[in-house]
């Protein structure tokens, strides 16, 4: 176990337990010396963490404190690279720079030990073959879920036949090769998923839709539970 694991497991332990604890008993649900773990209290405390208590008498950490670079044990940040990868890798530009942006932030932020274990990350995202072509931006879709607004579509299906909708999207959903906008139709209405690099036209209305997209998507999940159980 590294270093920053250790004192991020540290801090979990003192966040347990709301009366001073014994350096001791501490030590013993650390696996540690206790001079190891007295030197451990000493470098959070020199960290910003409000650590009450002394050698003999039990420590207890006061709320509040969040200690940014241990906020990732190793398997996180195998997770966060992954998934910035990912997206980098599969997802339309502006979002995969992003996902570069976001995951330079974290770098930033993380001690040595951790930066490198990142840097070194073996974990890789394979080439997905060409991205799908979009007419529309997809940030304004995103955008558009982000406000709650009403969308104005053109939208070609499958069969090649053309219509104009209003929908209300709440969610994109991302294949291997296909983005998928969730939406509920007010053509139909009903839910529908329209694959996006089938939107001709995209216009983002002035009026919100009815409802926040939060219960739209549980609505959804709902329908499709149901679907899934007749079969």
């Amino acid at each position: 176990m590294s270093r920053s694991e250790r004192l991020f497991d540290l801090l979990q332990a003192l966040r347990r337990h709301r009366r001073p604890v014994s350096g001791r008993q501490l030590a013993d649900e650390m696996g540690v010396s206790l001079r190891t773990l007295y030197r451990d209290i000493s470098s959070l405390q020199a960290q910003g963490a409000t650590i009450e208590g002394e050698p003999g008498v039990g420590y207890v950490l006061k709320p509040g404190f969040l200690l940014p670079p241990l906020m990732f044990p190793p398997e996180e940040i195998e997770a966060l690279v992954l998934g910035s990868r990912w997206v980098a890798e599969r997802a339309d530009d502006r979002l995969g720079e992003a996902a570069r942006s976001a995951l330079a932030r974290i770098a930033a932020i993380l001690p040595a030990d951790l930066r490198d274990e990142l840097d070194a990350s073996t974990l890789l995202v394979a080439s997905g073959g060409e991205r799908p072509v979009h007419a529309v931006d997809p940030a304004l879709l995103r955008k558009a879920i982000r406000i709650e607004r009403k969308v104005s579509l053109a939208y070609c299906d499958g069969a090649g036949a053309h219509t104009e909708r209003v929908v209300w999207p709440f969610a994109l959903a991302f294949f291997e090769q296909v983005r998928v906008l969730l939406a509920w139709c007010e053509l139909r209405q009903d839910f529908r998923a329209f694959r996006t690099d089938r939107v001709g036209e995209a216009v983002v209305l002035e009026a919100r839709y009815p409802r926040r997209r939060q219960a739209l998507f549980k609505a959804w999940r709902e329908q499709q539970e149901i679907r899934r159980r007749m079969g």
